[in-house]
């Protein structure tokens, strides 16, 4: 169910006292690693799950402990998850398979310690392992000055999270990006977004994400053949992506062009609105499966267009990373620096 891959480097912080676990869980896999508890920290035994696989996350956590070798013994960890972590140690979030409790969790598998933290909130800490990670600049220079930076990527959902420069170190900002409104300036885009209010309240609210995940392309897909009144055969987001990569579906291209055009718009919004200066990071596990297609979509052309901002939004990278292993990253980046703060 799951492969083990080569130790993942983190950054350096100071070591927790005994070995835990770093996970990232979203709503379509759960990626684990075991932090050891040397300086610097490195992430092994990192392996990946489908969520469809198991009835909660604890019976994830359970099997990865059970069936790796290294890990028994181990009863500290951290989960970064799509969603927001209450103070109370629950997770409110509308795109994970199943409840998620850090206190039931923690004593269904018999740990001493287990903290949550949103998964883009974890890949914001891992910001200077993220070069290390890249996989394509989309836009803007090599380098961009010390300022806010902004980790954005549809997945399951849309998650979002801004890393702002404090001292020697940085505060991160969790958003519910995927919950505003989802933007539109073209005809067709009009068009696709009455559809997807269906016959309600013409002033009823779409919600970013509703169009840009994983499910938000399969929604395009089928509303674009709605409104062109064609078949809509294919049946989950890979297809769609692989079909319009293959160059002969002309619904599916057209639905991922879309696709594109929205998120850039959307990202060159939060881009103004989060002042990220610093550099602008595309995570996720949709972008990924589409790098190629990426590059020569209407993303970055809609990421610029923004009137007299255009020249600001030049001068900003726009880099695509893998996030899967990030996750992990900078959830056990985010855990020893918690383990950092109350044991100075």
């Amino acid at each position: 169910m799951g492969a083990t891959t080569s130790p993942l480097p983190i950054a350096p912080g100071r070591p927790a006292r005994a070995p835990f676990i770093a996970a990232d869980v979203g709503g379509t896999h759960v990626r684990i690693g075991r932090v050891a508890g040397d300086h610097p920290a490195q992430v092994h035994d990192y392996r990946k799950f489908a969520c469809r696989d198991f009835p909660g996350l604890a019976d994830v956590i359970a099997h990865y402990l059970a069936t790796t070798p290294g890990v028994q013994g181990v009863r500290r960890g951290v989960i970064a998850c799509a969603g927001h972590a209450l103070e109370d140690g629950t997770l409110l979030s509308v795109n994970l398979p199943w409840p998620v409790s850090a206190a039931r969790i923690a004593g269904q598998l018999g740990f001493d310690d287990l903290r949550l933290v949103n998964d883009f909130e974890a890949v914001a800490y891992a910001v200077a392992d993220l070069d290390a990670h890249s996989l394509a600049r989309l836009s803007g220079p090599a380098r961009a000055p010390r300022g806010p930076t902004l980790v954005v990527g549809p997945g399951t959902g849309l998650g979002a999270a801004v890393r702002i420069p404090a001292g020697d170190g940085a505060v991160v900002l969790t958003t519910e990006a995927g919950q505003a409104a989802l933007p539109v300036s073209t005809d067709l885009e009009i068009a696709v977004l009455r559809a997807l209010r269906g016959d309600g309240d013409p002033a009823a609210h779409v919600a970013m994400e509703h169009a840009l995940s994983g499910p938000g392309l399969a929604r395009l897909y089928a509303t674009l053949a709605r409104l062109r009144d064609l078949p809509a055969p294919l049946p989950s987001p890979d297809a769609i992506s692989a079909a319009a990569l293959a160059g002969d579906d002309a619904l599916a291209r057209d639905a991922l062009d879309l696709f594109c055009g929205l998120l850039g718009s959307a990202i060159g919004d939060m881009a103004l609105l989060y002042g990220a200066h610093g550099g602008v990071y595309l995570a996720g596990g949709v972008l990924p499966q589409i790098r190629e297609f990426l590059p020569r979509s209407a993303f970055v052309p809609r990421f610029l267009d923004k009137g007299p901002m255009r020249g600001a939004l030049e001068r900003i990278p726009v880099t695509l990373v893998e996030h899967g292993q990030l996750g992990v990253i900078g959830a056990a980046g985010w855990y020893l620096g918690l383990h950092k703060q109350f044991n100075e």
